[in-house]
Parts: structure tokens; C-alpha cells; sequence
């Protein structure tokens, strides 16, 4: 199906619509099963008991690379096909896009890089209780949480520039749930997992209450 020119009809609303709906599964597959299969390996060891400490993060890495990068294509498809559902984007909506883009994916790039790759897979789930050192090079030099805040703004700027009404919505949405798993089940578990660490060596914890 084709897409209008600019000043009729600019998407394929059964498309966008299609696109919408499974960005939004995409999305919550990717918060609740992460979300849901980080608690169990908490509580009760699910992946290590079954295939070890190495083999059952190998597995859960495995799928949630695959949930987090069809939730990434997922919302890149859905701003193509309905794009212009704002209008034609302005000169100012473009340059705007491309700026949110380029601060957008740099931070997070920046803010992996930091971390290394095991922890932007939650490898402290699958290891010994350690203390916990909050980051303070890179991106978290300036910020607490440069990943779930700055390394959003690509989702918003992708939308502007193409004009995607839904990519709005949406990139809002994503940015929501994903500070949402990182108050119910990130931050318990770094509370948790340094209090446990340092109540054992009998050493004050530097995470603080406040925390984003």
C-alpha cells in the first residue's frame, strides 16, 4: 500500500495501526519478561540453578538482546510508516530531530561503553553480592542515570523528524516503562545487593535513597 503525498493523506492508517500495536507488545515483552525473569533469577536462581553462572547468563543475554532489538526496530518502523501523521516536518522540527538524535544515541553509546557489556546485560543479577560503586566516569559524571533519560532523546528526535504523531506517543510511552523497570526492579536490586555486600564487611553504602 502506498503512502500519500505530503497534503493528502500522508500514512496507511492499517499499517500505522499494525505497526502501533506491535511496537506496544514489543515494548512491554521486553519490560515484563526482563523485568519478570531478573526478579526470579533474584529470588530464587532460576537461570544459575538450572545451567550455572556462566551458561544462564549466556542464555538470558541471548534473549534479551533478541527482546531489545526487535522493541528498537519495532519503533523505527512504526515512525517510517506513519510518518508526516504531524504534518510535513518543519525546517525547525528537523533540525530539532537530528539534534535530539545525535545527543540521544551518543549518550547511550557513551553510557554502554562506561559500563562495559556484561552490565548493560545485568550481570550482577547472575553474580556474588558485591558492593556497589555507583559509576561516576563518562555520561555519569553529569548524570545518575544517563541511559533510561538522555539515551531516550534519539526515540523523540527520530519522531520529529519524520513527523510520526504515533512515534511521539510511543517514544513517550517506552521512555515511561522503562524508568518504571528501573524503580521496581533495578534500583531494589542494587539496594538489596550492596546493603547484603557491605552489612557483611560492615560498610556504609554510598547508593543513595533519592536516586532516579
Amino acid at each position: 500500500m502506498a503512502l500519500a503525498e505530503p497534503g493528502s493523506l500522508s500514512y496507511a492508517p492499517a499499517v500505522a495501526l499494525i505497526a502501533l500495536g506491535y511496537h506496544l507488545a514489543s515494548r512491554l515483552a521486553y519490560v515484563l519478561y526482563i523485568g519478570t525473569m531478573l526478579r526470579r533469577q533474584e529470588r530464587s536462581g532460576y537461570f544459575t540453578g538450572r545451567y550455572g553462572a556462566e551458561a544462564g547468563f549466556r542464555r538470558f543475554r541471548r534473549a534479551a538482546f533478541l527482546l531489545m532489538s526487535n522493541d528498537a526496530v519495532s519503533f523505527v518502523v512504526l515512525c517510517l510508516v506513519s510518518r508526516r501523521t504531524l504534518g510535513q516536518p518543519s525546517a525547525a522540527a528537523i533540525a530539532a530531530g537530528v539534534l535530539l538524535l545525535l545527543v540521544g544515541i551518543a549518550t547511550k553509546l557513551w553510557a554502554a561503553a562506561t559500563l562495559g557489556g556484561d552490565a548493560y546485560y545485568w550481570r550482577n543479577f547472575f553474580a556474588p553480592p558485591v558492593p556497589v560503586v555507583p559509576a561516576t566516569t563518562g555520561p555519569y559524571r553529569f548524570l545518575r542515570n544517563p541511559m533510561y533519560t538522555v539515551g531516550y532523546l534519539q526515540t523523540y528526535g527520530l519522531a520529529l523528524l519524520v513527523g510520526s504523531r504515533f512515534g511521539l506517543i510511543m517514544a513517550l510511552f517506552d521512555q515511561a516503562a522503562i524508568l518504571a523497570f528501573y524503580r521496581l526492579v533495578e534500583r531494589p536490586h542494587f539496594a538489596a545487593l550492596d546493603s547484603h555486600a557491605r552489612a557483611a564487611q560492615n560498610v556504609p553504602s554510598p547508593i543513595r535513597s533519592d536516586d532516579p
